[in-house]
């Protein structure tokens, strides 16, 4: 389910607490949990909207829309076939009541200072992703982080002579390990993210720069 970020900082504030869908059934599970800009969402319940015009100015408030009219153009039908993730297709309309669980656990994970164990587990896991027939590279992506933060990531792929979209693909990888962290213009290295280049620098007695 596609929540925008001005959405999911109001489930995060507790401004919105519900949203809306047309879909065949629903797609998200009660209970389970979703990750966006602002942290993990929860799906408390799901039910269906029997008649979509008695929907009201208060219910667009808490969906996040400026009013009603913008609700009632957001679960009309729009004559197009659902698409797997998107928001309008089906011919159910469904109220999807929505709480803030937590913050992303890649946020968490970032300032969490690996120990020995820590260091080990993480080696293996790049390890993995450097084994791809083009050739090892987490390593040499971090370190350009390290050395450019904040800079455009188009500035890297054309450094690296690579295609910008599956480069960014690969640094969402070191993300979900915790190794960098994203901003509106480029990246910048985490404290976990500069214990595991220390840890690979002592390893192989160079300086890390």
């Amino acid at each position: 389910m596609l929540i925008s970020k001005p959405v999911a900082e109001g489930i995060r504030a507790g401004t919105v607490t519900q949203a809306f869908r047309r879909w065949d059934a629903p797609r998200v599970t009660v209970g389970g949990t979703q990750l966006t800009s602002a942290g993990l969402v929860r799906f408390d319940a799901v039910s269906r909207v029997r008649d979509p015009d008695r929907l009201t100015e208060r219910d667009a408030r808490r969906a996040g829309l400026k009013d009603l009219a913008a609700l009632r153009r957001q679960v009309s039908p729009d004559g197009h076939r659902p698409s797997p993730r998107g928001g309008r297709g089906g011919d159910t309309v469904y109220r999807i009541r929505l709480s803030w669980a937590g913050e992303d656990p890649r946020v968490v994970l970032r300032d969490t200072l690996p120990d020995d164990d820590g260091l080990a587990d993480l080696t293996r896991r790049l390890a993995r992703l450097d084994a791809r027939p083009s050739g090892p590279w987490t390593r040499e992506i971090l370190e350009w982080i390290r050395d450019n933060p904040r800079v455009v990531a188009r500035t890297l792929a054309q450094q690296r002579d690579s295609p910008l979209l599956p480069m960014k693909v690969d640094i969402r990888k070191l993300k979900a390990l915790g190794l960098t962290i994203s901003h509106d213009v480029g990246y910048e290295l985490s404290p976990r993210g500069q214990a595991y280049l220390d840890h690979v620098a002592g390893s192989d007695g160079s300086d890390g720069s």
